[in-house]
C-alpha cells in the first residue's frame, strides 16, 4: 500500500487579512492585490483580483434566475510576498521583539509592517 501524502501547513503564515501582496508564480503573476481572507489551516489566502475563476450558479430562492459568477479563489501562501510600499517592491517578512512586542518588519526597508 501507498503511504499517504501528508502535506506540511504552517501553524501561522506571514500575511495578514488586509496586507498589499505581489503574486510570485502562477498565472497572475507581477500583479498586486490586498489580502481579503486567510486560512491558516489551509495554508491559503484569498486576495482580491488574484486567480479569478468563473463559478455556474443553479437558479435558487435567494438568486432565482442563476447565472455566471466571477470570484477570487484561494491560493496558495507561499506564492505571494508582501509588497512594500516604501520601496515599491516585494520584500520578506522579519520579525523583532520591540518594545516587549514582536513586530513584523520588512527586510527592504527595515520598516515597521
Amino acid at each position: 500500500m501507498a503511504k499517504p501524502k501528508i502535506k506540511f501547513v504552517p501553524d501561522s503564515l506571514h500575511v495578514k487579512t488586509g496586507d498589499i501582496v505581489y503574486v510570485i508564480s502562477g498565472k497572475d503573476k507581477k500583479m498586486t492585490g490586498k489580502v481579503l481572507k486567510v486560512f491558516p489551516k489551509k495554508g491559503k489566502i484569498i486576495v482580491e483580483g488574484i486567480n479569478i475563476v468563473t463559478k455556474h450558479l443553479k437558479p435558487s430562492q435567494v438568486n432565482p434566475q442563476g447565472g455566471v459568477v466571477q470570484k477570487e479563489a484561494a491560493i496558495f501562501s507561499s506564492k505571494v510576498m508582501l509588497f512594500d510600499e516604501k520601496t515599491k517592491s516585494p520584500t520578506r517578512v522579519g520579525y523583532e521583539v520591540r518594545d516587549g512586542k514582536k513586530v513584523r518588519i520588512s527586510k527592504k526597508s527595515g520598516e515597521i509592517i
